[in-house]
């Protein structure tokens, strides 16, 4: 009787190893960093960056269809991004920045629920067999 009691306790015990081990394998980096100051100009070199990176996001497929159903001309864009100041540019890039990387969660999404159906069957199995 307690042999039966101490391997389900280690069963137990495994099972959640398990799963936060899986947990803290799929927590994402976290890429953090000085923000800049509002008073600080930008140079030159970081404007040209910045306005490369910006026009980068609004060559995508995507965006560039959502401004043309919009009803704007790629002229009418281009002369809004030379009105922008400095700071403005810098935001929008900064933005641009965030949409790239939040884009490809759907495969991880898949992979997380696959897994955590895997650890439901694991758990049932065990607790079944005791």
């Amino acid at each position: 009787m307690k042999r039966s009691k101490k391997s389900m306790a280690v069963r137990v015990l495994a099972c959640y190893l398990v799963a936060a081990l899986f947990v803290i394998g799929i927590a994402e980096r976290s890429f953090a960093g000085y923000s800049p100051s509002e008073i600080i100009k930008l140079s030159p070199e970081e404007r040209v960056t910045d306005l490369a990176k910006v026009r980068t996001a609004l060559e995508t497929k995507m965006v560039s269809e959502k401004l043309k159903q919009m009803g704007f001309s790629n002229e009418e864009i281009q002369g809004r991004l030379g009105q922008l100041s400095d700071a403005q540019l810098h935001k929008l890039a900064q933005k641009a920045d965030e949409m790239r990387v939040g884009g490809d969660s759907g495969l991880g999404i898949v992979i997380a629920v696959l897994v955590i159906a895997i650890l439901v069957v694991l758990f049932v199995y065990v607790f079944k067999r005791v």
